[in-house]
C-alpha cells in the first residue's frame, strides 16, 4: 500500500510529478458563485488539486475561485480535460490555448484527453505531446479508456500516458484495467466515487461505516486511496467538502477491501467508453 499521509498527500506519476491523490471534482458545479465558492473553500481548506473540463463549461469559475483563494497557482494542481468535438491535432491545440484563457493560468498540471474519440484520439495525443515537451503542461493522460484503447494508443504513441481517469467504484472496479494501468505506469484516477448517490444505499457501506465511525463516502475515498487510486470527488457544499477530507485518522483492513472489490459487477452509472455517442 502506498503512503497516505494527509490532505496534501501525493502520488507520484511515471515522469516524476506529484499529484495530490485527493481532490475536489467539479462535473455540474454552475459556473458562479457555486463554482467559484467550492474552489475556494476547498483550497483555503488544504486541497491542492482541482478538476474541471472544458465540457463542464466552469473553466472561469474554477479560475476564479483559485484567485479568490489564499493559496498560490504553483501550489495548485489544475486539471482540464479536451472535449470530443475539439479532438485532432491542431483543433486540440487551439482547445488547450482557450482552456487556459477561460482558467486564466499560464500551463495546466494534467490534461486529458475526455472520451476515445475513434479515428481522432491519436492525432489529439499527439497534440499532447507537443505541449507536454514545449512544457505547457506537467503531465499528461487520457480519461475513459479502456485497455483496448491504450494498447491503440499506446502503439504509436511516443510518451505513455500518465493518468486514465476512469469511472470507479464498489460496483465497477475493473480490476484487469487497475493493473493493467499499473503494469503500465499509467496512474489509476476516479471519477464518480460515490456512484451518483447511490454509493450511500449500499448495505456494506452503512456496515462498514458503523465498524469504522465513518461516513459512507469517507470510507470509498479511503478505499480509493488504499488502492492508489486518485479521487476527485465532488461537491459544493462546504461541510461535505471539508468532511471528504476526513479520511486520515483510518485504515481500512485488507478484508474490508477485498469485501469492497467484490461488489464488482460491471455496473456503470455514466456512458460506456465502447458504446458512446461520440
Amino acid at each position: 500500500m502506498e503512503n497516505i499521509t494527509d490532505l496534501q498527500g501525493t502520488f507520484e506519476l511515471n515522469n516524476g510529478v506529484k499529484i495530490p491523490y485527493l481532490g475536489l471534482g467539479t462535473y455540474q458545479a454552475d459556473n458562479d458563485n457555486e463554482v467559484i465558492n467550492a474552489v475556494k473553500c476547498a483550497l483555503d481548506f488544504g486541497y491542492r488539486h482541482l478538476d474541471t473540463a472544458s465540457v463542464y463549461a466552469n473553466e472561469e469559475g474554477v479560475g476564479k475561485g483559485i484567485k479568490a483563494s489564499s493559496v498560490a497557482r504553483e501550489d495548485i494542481f489544475v486539471v482540464s480535460k479536451v472535449w470530443n468535438n475539439d479532438q485532432g491535432y491542431e483543433s486540440t491545440l487551439e482547445a488547450f490555448e482557450a482552456t487556459l484563457q477561460r482558467l486564466d493560468v499560464e500551463y495546466l498540471d494534467l490534461y486529458l484527453i475526455h472520451w476515445p474519440v475513434k479515428g481522432k484520439y491519436k492525432d489529439t495525443w499527439r497534440a499532447l505531446e507537443k505541449l507536454y515537451r514545449e512544457k505547457r503542461i506537467r503531465a499528461i493522460g487520457v480519461s475513459n479508456f479502456m485497455k483496448h484503447h491504450l494498447e491503440d494508443l499506446m502503439q504509436d504513441s511516443e510518451i505513455t500516458p500518465m493518468v486514465n481517469q476512469v469511472e470507479f467504484h464498489p460496483y465497477l472496479v475493473n480490476q484487469d484495467l487497475v493493473d493493467f494501468c499499473t503494469s503500465k505506469g499509467i496512474r489509476y484516477e476516479a471519477w464518480s466515487p460515490f456512484m451518483q448517490g447511490k454509493l450511500f444505499k449500499l448495505d456494506i457501506c452503512k456496515e462498514l461505516s458503523e465498524k469504522y465511525g465513518k461516513s459512507p463516502a469517507q470510507i470509498v475515498l479511503r478505499w480509493n486511496l488504499q488502492k492508489g487510486v486518485v479521487t476527485i470527488p465532488k461537491s459544493v457544499h462546504e461541510e461535505r467538502i471539508i468532511s471528504n477530507a476526513d479520511i486520515f485518522d483510518f485504515e481500512l483492513s485488507k478484508e474490508d477491501i477485498a469485501q469492497l472489490d467484490n461488489f464488482d459487477r460491471n455496473e456503470r452509472i455514466g456512458p460506456d467508453p465502447d458504446n458512446f455517442d461520440f
